[in-house]
């Protein structure tokens, strides 16, 4: 699974590139106001640049990405010399992909055109290709409209980490599907903000026949964590074999030094943070968090009692 903030920093570094290779000589302060960034992430997503290319990985295979001074540097391998050429193949493959996309309803705006475009390029013959998601399961219809209608649901929710149910009131705002999963997204009062709920963990769900006024700008529909008030806190630095939990999970950076990078892990169960902690070993160290602390030395026990 991609985690939000790995797709966040791929999109701009996809935005980024195009605008630097288009201006060549642009300066730091340039590309830094212009795209987001402060100084240090920049050279850390042109480090990444350096690396990327094909295997061979000579210098006519990988990109040329660096700072140079006050003037950013990017020239692209020789692989971009020419347009993409897509195969047949791939372009269907591609074309089916959006077309699914479509059919579930989950594809952003911008995507109808380019498959439209893309299937008058390869498939001049209207209706010559369909592309259905499988049935949908009957909760998936009952959210979905309830989210058109604007209209309260009554939910028996079980835990992904517990299997512990909860009775919680909804506001559906969109259902999609993704990475093999239908979702409903939704501003939840028992949590007092906005919730994310797989589908399959919907025990029960009944429209209560009261009415909502969802927000005028929905947020993107995707999987995502948004830590509440009262969900459990840690503080965890993570050394050199554990960065990429800084990547892969929504934590708060705090501070960088010699010993690691230290961030802020929220979680609605601490046994999440606890069971990384685990997986971690040496390479992190839990600074503060007692509920977490309480956690990881209960799931310790139980796996040493185990081998025991």
């Amino acid at each position: 699974m991609t985690s939000p903030r790995t797709a966040q920093r791929l999109s701009r570094i996809l935005s980024m590139l195009p605008w630097v290779i288009a201006n060549q000589g642009a300066t730091v302060d340039e590309v830094c106001d212009r795209f987001g960034y402060t100084r240090a992430e920049l050279v850390k997503d042109l480090d990444l640049v350096f690396v990327c290319g094909l295997p061979g990985y000579g210098p006519g295979d990988l990109m040329t990405a660096y700072v140079d001074e006050d003037e950013v540097v990017v020239d692209t391998a020789d692989y971009f010399a020419e347009p993409l050429r897509l195969t047949s193949a791939e372009a269907l493959v591609l074309l089916a992909g959006g077309m699914a996309l479509l059919s579930a309803g989950t594809g952003p705006p911008a995507l109808g055109p380019a498959v439209a475009k893309l299937q008058s390029a390869l498939l001049p013959d209207e209706g010559a290709i369909e592309v259905d998601i499988p049935s949908e399961p009957e909760m998936v219809g009952r959210l979905r409209d309830a989210a058109a209608a604007g209209e309260v649901v009554t939910i028996t929710h079980a835990s992904v980490a517990t299997g512990a149910e909860t009775t919680r009131d909804i506001e559906p705002w969109t259902v999609f599907a993704t990475l093999g999963n239908w979702y409903v997204a939704a501003h939840c009062r028992l949590a007092g903000a906005e919730r994310v709920f797989r589908v399959d963990r919907i025990r029960a769900a009944e429209a209560t026949g009261e009415r909502f006024d969802p927000p005028a700008a929905l947020p993107p529909a995707e999987v995502r964590y948004t830590p509440g008030v009262d969900d459990p806190r840690a503080r965890i630095r993570l050394g050199s074999g554990a960065r990429w939990v800084a990547e892969y999970y929504p934590v708060e950076v705090i501070a960088e030094d010699d010993q690691g990078l230290v961030v802020e892990f929220s979680s609605a169960d601490p046994a999440v943070a606890a069971r990384l902690l685990l997986r971690l070993g040496e390479h992190a160290e839990l600074l503060s968090g007692e509920e977490v602390a309480a956690a990881r030395d209960r799931l310790r026990a139980a796996v040493l009692a185990r081998y025991e």
